[in-house]
C-alpha cells in the first residue's frame, strides 16, 4: 500500500488565550556554565510552535508492518525491548550470544490487560535475528512493584549484569504488591529500581544466576518531577517517573540515569513553552494545555555500583505540548548528542496532534545542551497515516538501527490484529539535526554496534 506523504498533522485550535505577561518567566538564571554553553540547570524546551510543524513525509514514515508477522514467544505478549549493553554503550557479547530484554505477559491475559501483568523477560541469539525466549530471570516475589515496566541493562567490567526497571504499584499499597485494577492509571505510582546478576553462556544458551538484592534507586522529588500525590491534585492521563536508561557520557566519563518524568508541583507554562513572540500573538492556547507537563529527566550516578544518584533538572520539557516523553535514550557522535524519546497521538496537548512515533532532539557540546527538535518538529520515525498504531516503543541504537514491537496493525479490511512481538528493524540516517528512514532489516534484528563516541 502506498504511503501518504506530506500529510499535515499539526493543528490550531482556538481556546483561552494565555498572555505572555501572565506567565512565569524562565526559571533558568545565571549559573555555572558547562561545556555545551548552557547553564548546568538549563532545561531545553519542545514548544507548541515547534510541535505544530509535525508532518508525515517520506523521510520519517516507516514502512507498513507485514500483517503476517511471526511471534518471537508464542505464549507471551512481548513489547518494549532493549539490548544488553556494555558500560560504554556497545553491544554486549556473551561467548558469541547477544542478549535482549523485553516486557512480557502471558497471552492468557487480554491485550489491554498486559500492562498490569508486565514482567521483564530475557532473550538470547547467536546471530541477532533468531531469538530464544529464556523466561523471566528474576524472582517476582523479590522484585519491587506489582508489575515491572521498561528499563535498561548494563554489563559492567566485572561481568555483572545491572538490570534497571520501573517498579509500578498502587499508591495505596505502601510500596507493596497489593493491587486494585479499577481506575488503576490514577494510582500507578512509579519508582526506579535495579537488581544484578551473574551471566554465563554455554551450548544450552545464556543464563542469569546469583540474583542480587532489588533496590529502589530513584523516586520523584516533587520539585523537578511530579509525585503521585501531586498528580492526584490535578490529574491527567497517567503520571510518569519511569523508563530508566543507563548512560555513560563518552566525552566526560560521567554516568547518568535518564528517564521519563513530568514537571513537579510548582511548574508554570512559560512564554517559551508556547513559541516566539509573533507566534504567541497569533495563536491561542486551549484550556487544560498546561496540564500536559512531560519532561525528560536525569540523575547523576555517584557510585560505581549505580545505587547512589542525585536528581538534576530535566534535560527537556514539553509543558503545554505533550504529556509523555517515554523511554528516553541517547546516541552520541563526537560532540553531537541525539536525545530520543517516543510518544503517542493521545498524549499531545489540546490544539496539537502528531503520530505515534520516535521523536529526537539535537544538541552539541555536552549532554546538558540547548536541544532543538530534529527536522524542525522533532519527528524522526512515525507510523504511516494508513496504519497509525501498527508499531510502538522504538529505540535508536548507536549504529542507527531502530528496534520496536508490533502493536496494533490493521489488515486490508481495516481489522486490527494485536501484535506483541518484535517488529522489523529499521535503519535511519542521521546528519546533524536531520534524519531520514533508511532500509528495513529483519524482524528483531540487532547487529553488533560499538560504543558511543
Amino acid at each position: 500500500m502506498k504511503t501518504k506523504v506530506g500529510f499535515k498533522l499539526g493543528a490550531l485550535v482556538l481556546g483561552t488565550t494565555i498572555l505572555a505577561s501572565s506567565l512565569a518567566g524562565n526559571s533558568v538564571s545565571a549559573a555555572k556554565a558547562i561545556g555545551a554553553g548552557v547553564a548546568d540547570n538549563f532545561t531545553a524546551i519542545w514548544s507548541r510552535q515547534q510541535a505544530e510543524k509535525v508532518t508525515l513525509t517520506k523521510d520519517n514514515t516507516a514502512p507498513e508492518v507485514n500483517i503476517d508477522f511471526d511471534l518471537v514467544a508464542p505464549d507471551q505478549w512481548v513489547w518494549d525491548t532493549w539490548p544488553l549493553q556494555n558500560r560504554d554503550g556497545s553491544l554486549a557479547n556473551i561467548k558469541g550470544y547477544r542478549v535482549a530484554f523485553a516486557l512480557v505477559a502471558p497471552r492468557t491475559y487480554g491485550w489491554g490487560e498486559r500492562h498490569t501483568h508486565a514482567r521483564i523477560g530475557m532473550f538470547y541469539s547467536k546471530n541477532g535475528k533468531d531469538w530464544v525466549y529464556a523466561g523471566v530471570p528474576y524472582d517476582e516475589n523479590k522484585a519491587y512493584g506489582h508489575m515491572q515496566w521498561a528499563g535498561t541493562a548494563m554489563l559492567d567490567e566485572n561481568g555483572k549484569v545491572h538490570l534497571f526497571y520501573t517498579a509500578t504499584t498502587d499508591m495505596n499499597a505502601g510500596g507493596g504488591k497489593a493491587w486494585n485494577e479499577e481506575n488503576w492509571t490514577s494510582r500507578a505510582e512509579q519508582r526506579i529500581a535495579k537488581t544484578t546478576f551473574d551471566i554465563s553462556a554455554d551450548k544450552n544458551g545464556v543464563h542469569l544466576t546469583n540474583e542480587g538484592d532489588h533496590q529502589i534507586i530513584l523516586q520523584a522529588d516533587g520539585k523537578y518531577y511530579e509525585t503521585i500525590q501531586q498528580f492526584q491534585n490535578k490529574g491527567n492521563i497517567i503520571t510518569a517517573f519511569r523508563d530508566p536508561f543507563f548512560f555513560r557520557d563518552p566525552n566526560t566519563g560521567k554516568e547518568y540515569i535518564i528517564f521519563e518524568g513530568q514537571a513537579g508541583d510548582n511548574y508554570a507554562m512559560k512564554p517559551e513553552n508556547i513559541g516566539d513572540e509573533e507566534y504567541r500573538r497569533t495563536h491561542s492556547v486551549p484550556d487544560r494545555a498546561a496540564l500536559y507537563n512531560g519532561n525528560i529527566g536525569i540523575a547523576e550516578v555517584l557510585d560505581h555500583d549505580v545505587t547512589k544518584l542525585k536528581l538534576l533538572p530535566p534535560l527537556v520539557e514539553s509543558i503545554g505540548t505533550n504529556h509523555q516523553l517515554e523511554r528516553p535514550h541517547v546516541v552520541v557522535n563526537g560532540d553531537e548528542y541525539y536525545l530520543f524519546t517516543i510518544s503517542h497521538t493521545f498524549t499531545y496537548a489540546p490544539g496539537l496532534t502528531g503520530p505515534d512515533g520516535v521523536y529526537g532532539f539535537y544538541g552539541k557540546g555536552g549532554l546538558r545542551a540547548d536541544y532543538k527538535p530534529m527536522n524542525g518538529s522533532g519527528l524522526v520515525v512515525a507510523n504511516p497515516a494508513s496504519n497509525p498504531y501498527q508499531a510502538y516503543s522504538w529505540m535508536v541504537l548507536p549504529n542507527q538501527q531502530v528496534i520496536s514491537f508490533v502493536n496494533e496493525p490493521r489488515d486490508g479490511n481495516g481489522n486490527v490484529k494485536f501484535g506483541g512481538t518484535f517488529n522489523t528493524t529499521l535503519k535511519i540516517n542521521l546528519s546533524g539535526d536531520k534524519s531520514e528512514v533508511g532500509k528495513e532489516e529483519q524482524a528483531g534484528e540487532i547487529k553488533p554496534f560499538g560504543a558511543n563516541r
